[in-house]
C-alpha cells in the first residue's frame, strides 16, 4: 500500500512531497517552475522532514528525488533579491539555516539515495553531497557557481570536499564552470549513471537492497562510514571498533541474522 502525506497536520509540506510504500520514503522537490531552488520555506521543510523521516523506525531508506527539469538550481532568485539587502547578522543567521538543514540530511540515522534527474548547481550540488548514494541521469550537469557571483561555496564545502575530492574541488569552486555527469562520476561524486528510461529502476534496486538488509545494521553501517573516515588507526578506534561488532553481533538482531543465515531461512526483517 502506498500513503502520499503532503499538507496534513504532521507533514504539512507545502515545497515538498511524501510518499513512503515498504520502508522507502520518497521525498520530492516540488517547485519544478523554479527549478527547484532553495528558499527559506523549501530550507526549513527540508530539515523537518528528515527530522521526522530519521525518526521513524519503519522507514528503512529516503530517496531524495525532485520534480520536473532540474534537481535544484541553487538559491531561488526571489530569495536572492531579499538577500541583497542584508546586513552581516541576517546574512550568517540565513547561512546557519542552510547549514543546519545540509547536517539535518547528512546525519539523518536512514541512508539517503539521491535521485538526480537534471542539472545540480551551487546548492544543489551540496543537497546531493549530504546523500549517501547518487544515481544521476547522464545528461545532467553540474555546476559550483557560487564564484561568479563574487561568493563562495561555503557551507556545502564539507560535504562537497568529501564527496567531488579535494584535487577536483580545487578546480571547480575556482573556475565555477559546468561539468558532465560522466566527470561527476569519475571524481566520485556520483555513483551510478542511467538513461532517462532506467533511472528509477536504478533507483529502486538500491533501495530495494538496502531494504533487505538488517535495520539496525544498515543505520550503524551508515554511521560507522561517517565514525571512521579519516581518523588514525589509533588504538582507540580499534577498541571501539571491536565493541560495535560486539554490540551488534549480541542484539537480537544480529543473532537472528547469523541464525537465519545458518538456517537457510529469510531473515525475521524480511517476514514482518
Amino acid at each position: 500500500m502506498t500513503t502520499t502525506m503532503t499538507n496534513t497536520a504532521s507533514n504539512d509540506y507545502q515545497m515538498l512531497t511524501l510518499q513512503t510504500q515498504g520502508g522507502v520514503a520518497r521525498l520530492t522537490l516540488n517547485r519544478p517552475e523554479l527549478r527547484n531552488a532553495f528558499n527559506e520555506q523549501l530550507i526549513d521543510e527540508l530539515g523537518r522532514a528528515f527530522g521526522q523521516l530519521g525518526a521513524d523506525p519503519a522507514v528503512r531508506v529516503i530517496v531524495l528525488a525532485a520534480a520536473g527539469k532540474a534537481f535544484c538550481a541553487g538559491a531561488d532568485l526571489n530569495w536572492m533579491k531579499s538577500m541583497a539587502h542584508y546586513g552581516w547578522e541576517e546574512n550568517y543567521s540565513d547561512a546557519k539555516r542552510l547549514a543546519e538543514m545540509l547536517w539535518s540530511i547528512y546525519s539523518c540515522p536512514v541512508p539517503v539515495i539521491a535521485r538526480v534527474q537534471g542539472d545540480a548547481f551551487a546548492g544543489g550540488v551540496g543537497l546531493l553531497s549530504v546523500c549517501d548514494v547518487v544515481v544521476a541521469a547522464e545528461s545532467a550537469t553540474f555546476c559550483l557557481s557560487e564564484a561568479k557571483l563574487g561568493l563562495l561555496p561555503a557551507t556545502i564545502a564539507p560535504y562537497v570536499v568529501r564527496a567531488l575530492g579535494e584535487q577536483a574541488s580545487r578546480r571547480y569552486f575556482v573556475t565555477a564552470e559546468r561539468f558532465s555527469a560522466e566527470r561527476a562520476l569519475a571524481h566520485g561524486l556520483v555513483h551510478e549513471l542511467a538513461s532517462a528510461e532506467t533511472l528509477d529502476t536504478q533507483v529502486d534496486a538500491l533501495a530495494s537492497a538496502i531494504v533487505a538488509n538488517g535495520p539496525a545494521a544498515v543505520r550503524a553501517c551508515k554511521k560507522l562510514v561517517q565514525d571512521v573516515a579519516h581518523r588514525a588507526i589509533t588504538p582507540e578506534l580499534r577498541e571501539d571498533t571491536a565493541r560495535r561488532i560486539a554490540d551488534i553481533r549480541a542484539s537480537e538482531e544480529g543473532r537472528e541474522g547469523v541464525q537465519s543465515f545458518l538456517a537457510k531461512r529469510p531473515p525475521a526483517w524480511l517476514m514482518g
